[in-house]
């Protein structure tokens, strides 16, 4: 059974809120982000962040992109979704294949404090937010599970 929301909150704050993801790979590189804000400030994540309203999915993880990394693209197939919860928030995340279509030297922006490459055999081996690697293993974006300590 699900905990009752945070006292306090109005109706609106109370509802989850959709957020979404860019996962842009170059060869057995993934773009990321160390993001900036919580949830997971000072973790690895890839670019992202909340749909506003009256916006596309579609139109928010191509917003999201340029936002976090300066890098233009164009949004495709789902990847698959997940949701983040804090004592205080609903998170539910559509992440999305990106298809960079100019320069893929990104530089943080927006609420992100670095963005890069990162090679993904090292992704088990970073600060990243939770939940990402099992995500990425889950659908086939990195190779078999790695052991966790």
């Amino acid at each position: 059974m699900p905990e009752p929301a945070p006292p306090g909150r109005s109706a609106r704050e109370r509802l989850p809120q959709l957020c979404v993801g860019a996962v842009a790979r170059r060869g057995r590189e993934l773009l990321m982000v160390r993001r900036g804000n919580e949830p997971g400030r000072g973790l690895w994540s890839v670019p992202g962040g909340r749909v506003e309203w009256g916006e596309t999915v579609r139109h928010a993880v191509e917003r999201e992109l340029a936002e976090e990394t300066s890098l233009e693209g164009t949004c495709g197939d789902l990847v698959g979704w997940t949701e983040v919860m804090t004592p205080r928030e609903h998170f539910v995340v559509l992440d999305h294949e990106v298809t960079l279509t100019g320069d893929d030297r990104p530089t943080a922006g927006s609420d992100a404090t670095e963005a890069a490459w990162m090679d993904l055999e090292a992704l088990p081996e970073l600060p990243v937010v939770p939940g990402l690697v099992e995500f990425l293993e889950r659908h086939g974006i990195l190779g078999p599970p790695h052991p966790r300590p």
